[in-house]
């Protein structure tokens, strides 16, 4: 069943990356293409999800590769909030190759199936916790790089973007920071629930918990900054600069 239900998945989400480069060089049919592939694709994973949880004795997401499917899941749900509107659809040209990517790594990983460990309650709930300040933090790192892209177009006064319907730099701007400090709420009481699982559970301080510790005191940094100023091309490029700690936790965790 979990085979039936990858592919429409994937195939949804690489439609939709594919249709937003044409939809940044010529706006129209090819947004509409693939806000439908990213519905589609989304709705599939929902339905594997969903069936991953139903036949599995233990929780499926608690693996590395489990985990990277639910991520993606995650980010595409937090990008039809804004996505589904025509000035914010260009997200996608962010969004939607990561979320493949992610998908295509967990299902070359077995993380689609659907065999799942035991960890606990506790540990569960801290890495559904995590995994959603992760995905809040992609999608911030998303709306940055938007910007910048679409600031730098501004500058050369290319035509196609006058042609676009583009969210303003100033809310792009503003709405990136929102989602920094709701993702960095989230990701403070995902690590609170992981060091009441270490004293629970037992465990030791390692590469990961550096790397997350990291990851919240640069965004904590930022959020200090942008009360003192920071906005525009320097805030975004620091939300990029951030993002790379959330790549280096993912690559050295182990949630299995």
């Amino acid at each position: 069943m979990a085979e039936l239900l990858i592919w429409p998945a994937l195939f949804g989400y690489g439609e939709a990356a594919v249709a937003y480069v044409g939809e940044a060089r010529r706006p129209g049919v090819p947004g509409r293409l693939a806000i439908w592939g990213v519905r589609l694709g989304w709705l599939a994973q929902t339905a594997l999800l969903v069936f991953q949880a139903a036949e599995a004795e233990g929780f499926p997401w608690s693996s590395w590769a489990g985990a990277l499917n639910l991520l993606s899941w995650l980010v595409v749900g937090g990008y039809l909030i804004w996505g589904s509107r025509p000035r914010f659809r260009l997200l996608g040209l962010a969004v939607m190759p990561v979320a493949a990517v992610l998908l295509a790594a967990a299902y070359a990983g077995g993380g689609t199936g659907e065999e799942g460990d035991h960890p606990g309650l506790l540990l569960g709930l801290h890495v559904a916790v995590m995994l959603a300040a992760f995905a809040g933090l992609t999608l911030a790192a998303s709306l940055s790089a938007l910007y910048l892209w679409s600031e730098r177009r501004l500058k050369r006064r290319e035509r196609t973007i006058l042609r676009m319907r583009m969210p303003p730099l100033e809310s792009l701007d503003a709405i990136a920071a929102r989602v920094v400090l709701v993702s960095v709420a989230v990701l403070t009481l995902g690590i609170g629930l992981g060091l009441v699982s270490l004293v629970v559970d037992g465990g030791g301080f390692d590469a990961a918990m550096a790397a997350t510790l990291g990851a919240l005191a640069a965004y904590t940094g930022f959020l200090v900054l942008r009360r003192r100023g920071l906005h525009g091309r320097r805030s975004a490029r620091f939300v990029l600069y951030a993002f790379v700690l959330v790549v280096v936790v993912l690559s050295v965790t182990h949630f299995a």
